[in-house]
Formats: C-alpha cells, sequence, structure tokens
C-alpha cells in the first residue's frame, strides 16, 4: 500500500475517534472508497502516476454512486478507466455479499410501491438505512437481480453421493390473501468432498407433487449418483423421493424424530427422558447394538403404554439407516443439521425482517439470494466435509 493510502487511513481513524459511533456512515463510505481505489490499482496492475510496462489503461476520474447499506445511505465516488484492452473495470466489492441484502430491500420496496403493510415497510426501510425507493428503481434492481439468480437456479449439477433436503414456510401475499408458502431445499455432498447448494423450489404446498417435481428438477439439471437422502419426515415427501431416488437409502433426521417422540410421549414424565433414551438408541456403536438398545426400550413402555411402544416400533428404525455408513460419515448424516443450522436458519433470520411477503416471486427472489451466497462461502472451503476414501473402503 503506498503512502496516499496510508495517509487516508490516518484520516479515517482520526474522524472515528472524534466522532465515535456517531456517524460510522461516513467512516464506511471512506473505508470503501480505499478499497475501490487499490482494487482500481490492481486492475490496472500499477498505483496512482505509476508508469510500468505491465501497467494496463489509466484511471480515468470517478463517477458518484449512492448504495444502501446497515450504516444508512452512503455517497460513493467509483473510481473509473479507460483504455483498457479487455473491458471497463467495475468494482467487484459493490457486487460481492450484496444479494440477499437487495433481495430483502426489493422485498420491502414492493410492499411500499404497492401500498401493503406501509408502515411496516417504512420500518424495515429505516432499518436498511434507505430514505427513499422509486418504482423505476425497483423495477431496474429486481431485473438485474432475477436474471442473476434464474442463472444460479438453472445452472448444471454433477454427482452428490450425499442429499439432505428439507422444507420451511414463509407467508406470502397471493391473490390478496396470506398464504403459507412451502421453501424447499437441497445440499449435497459432491465428488470434491464438499458442500454444494443444489437450488430451491418456493411454491404454495408441500404436497407429492411440489417434492417431486422439486427432485426431478434436480435430476434434470445433472444430479446423479445419490445413495443417501436424508430428510425429516415431510408431507408429501416419502412418496416423491420413493419415485425419483428409490434407489437411495433413506435416513429420517434423528433430532427431528426426537422431537416427534417428545410429542407422542403418553405423559409429563415420560417427555422429559425419553430424548436421553433414544441416545443409547443413537449412539450405538452398530446396527445390532442399536436394534437391541430399541427393543430394550420399547419393552419398557410395552405393558402400561402399548400406543408408545408401537410409535416407537414403527418410527425409530427410520433413523437408524444412517448405520449403513462408515462410522466416520455418521455423525455428519445422522441429522439434517447440515441444511438446518446453515441455510434454514439463515433464511429465518433474513426473511424475519420482511414477515410477510408481497408474493411468492419476491419470497423465491430473497430465498435464492440467500443460498447463493451460502454456496459461494462453501466453494472456498479448503476442509472436506466427507472423505469419500472412507465410503470406497
Amino acid at each position: 500500500m503506498d503512502l496516499r493510502h496510508d495517509t487516508t487511513i490516518e484520516v479515517i481513524l482520526e474522524h472515528l475517534i472524534t466522532t465515535g459511533a456517531t456517524d460510522l456512515g461516513r467512516v464506511f463510505g471512506q473505508l470503501f472508497e480505499l478499497a475501490l481505489q487499490i482494487e482500481r490499482e490492481q486492475y490496472l496492475k500499477a498505483s496512482h502516476y505509476e508508469r510500468t510496462p505491465e501497467r494496463q489503461g489509466y484511471a480515468n476520474g470517478y463517477k458518484p454512486k449512492r448504495i444502501d447499506t446497515p450504516c444508512g445511505t452512503v455517497s460513493l465516488q467509483v473510481p473509473k478507466t479507460a483504455g483498457h484492452v479487455d473491458e471497463p473495470f467495475y468494482p467487484q466489492s459493490l457486487e460481492r455479499g450484496q444479494r440477499s441484502s437487495r433481495a430483502v430491500m426489493l422485498a420491502v420496496a414492493e410492499m411500499y410501491i404497492k401500498g401493503v403493510s406501509t408502515r411496516q415497510a417504512e420500518a424495515v426501510m429505516r432499518e436498511f438505512g434507505i430514505e427513499s425507493l422509486s418504482s423505476t428503481q425497483v423495477s431496474r434492481a429486481t431485473k438485474l437481480l432475477d436474471d442473476e439468480l434464474a442463472a444460479w437456479r438453472n445452472r448444471p449439477l454433477g454427482q452428490m453421493k450425499y442429499l439432505i433436503i428439507d422444507a420451511r414456510y414463509e407467508k406470502a401475499r397471493h391473490d390478496g390473501i396470506v398464504r403459507d408458502v412451502a421453501v424447499l431445499s437441497a445440499i449435497g455432498i459432491g465428488a470434491d468432498e464438499r458442500r454444494h447448494v443444489l437450488g430451491l423450489s418456493v411454491k404454495l404446498s408441500e404436497a407429492e407433487v411440489h417434492w417431486r417435481e422439486f427432485l426431478e428438477s434436480l435430476q434434470a439439471r445433472g444430479m446423479c449418483g445419490v445413495q443417501f437422502v436424508v430428510s425429516d419426515d415431510h408431507s408429501g415427501l416419502k412418496a416423491a423421493r420413493r419415485a425419483v431416488l428409490g434407489a437411495a437409502i433413506w435416513q429420517r433426521c434423528q433430532f427431528h424424530l426426537a422431537q416427534n417422540a417428545v410429542h407422542h410421549a403418553p405423559n409429563r414424565n415420560i417427555k422429559s427422558r425419553i430424548g436421553q433414551q433414544l441416545r443409547a438408541v443413537w449412539n450405538a456403536s452398530s446396527l445390532q447394538t442399536a436394534q437391541v438398545e430399541l427393543d430394550t426400550l420399547e419393552a419398557t413402555y410395552r405393558e402400561k403404554h402399548p400406543d408408545f411402544a408401537d410409535w416407537l416400533e414403527n418410527n425409530i428404525p427410520e433413523g437408524l439407516a444412517v448405520f449403513s455408513l462408515p462410522e466416520a460419515h455418521r455423525k455428519r448424516m445422522r441429522t439434517s443439521n447440515g441444511i438446518e443450522r446453515p441455510i434454514q436458519q439463515e433464511l429465518k433470520r433474513r426473511t424475519s425482517k420482511v414477515r410477510v411477503f408481497p408474493n411468492v416471486e419476491s419470497l423465491e427472489r430473497l430465498s435464492t439470494a440467500v443460498l447463493v451466497e451460502i454456496d459461494e462461502k462453501w466453494e472456498t472451503e479448503s476442509k472436506a466435509y466427507i472423505k469419500w476414501e472412507t465410503l470406497d473402503e
């Protein structure tokens, strides 16, 4: 970094020391402008006024731009270039990590422009520091973002030995009525031993036909080689999974299965202890040992609570399929936590700002944007999620 950059940082730090946290928008803007200038220098392969054989093009002033951030609406001077042999310079830092925030703001903007829950929309806009939005701005931003997200949803896939699928519900307006909308999503562990967000589907139901269309769309995009599927016992999923992925082994999420057991327990005392009792089954060293533990558990309830014993006998074995995998894989694949924590919780965090989406399309836009950013983050992971040589052995 040259002396000009050092001086700029000193000025920013002095301003921060003087004003504290009362003017973070200006501090953020100055730091962002510095990052943009450094990015331009990297693009040109030369610092300001530097003459080198490697230089490609030259600096060509600045253009003003306003961006909406959690620190408020910030005015920036975006560096321009000229004379480059390839294409005009545009800072990647203006796009990186902005999809989900843009999707949230577009959903709120649609609410605002259509007059739906105006007070709520204005409150969310203030939270993002947005001063104003016009229908033209919203339309233009929506088109750009939708094209980008559609390309991601339709990108080709490949071999995915393990698959984790899940669903959650959000509220959206449809024909003037607030409806529950199912958001289906899937992640796969590919031949590169890393996680990949495969896609999502947003519709008004979680019926079998929705699940089947979703799974078939993944296959149509090239998903193949699925050997093991993890999910909760979602409505409509079982029949769809059998029809589309009939050769794959199905593992019912042990975490949700334990929650279901608590729900079916006949009294408070059993509710308080059934989770601990099931851990002896889940943590067994082998399928045979797990079955012995389950038989023992059923026997303790058979005489006084036969209905509950029957429920355990009919449902808990669906959580034991993971014992068909190598021991090193079981912890990762015995629950749907691989999709619940990184995806469902992040979706909940982002959708909570909107609460009720103005339409199904805005819900799909935001959900896709969140998943794209998670998928891009996973692409940079250096550590394998699953080691396939263990499976091959």
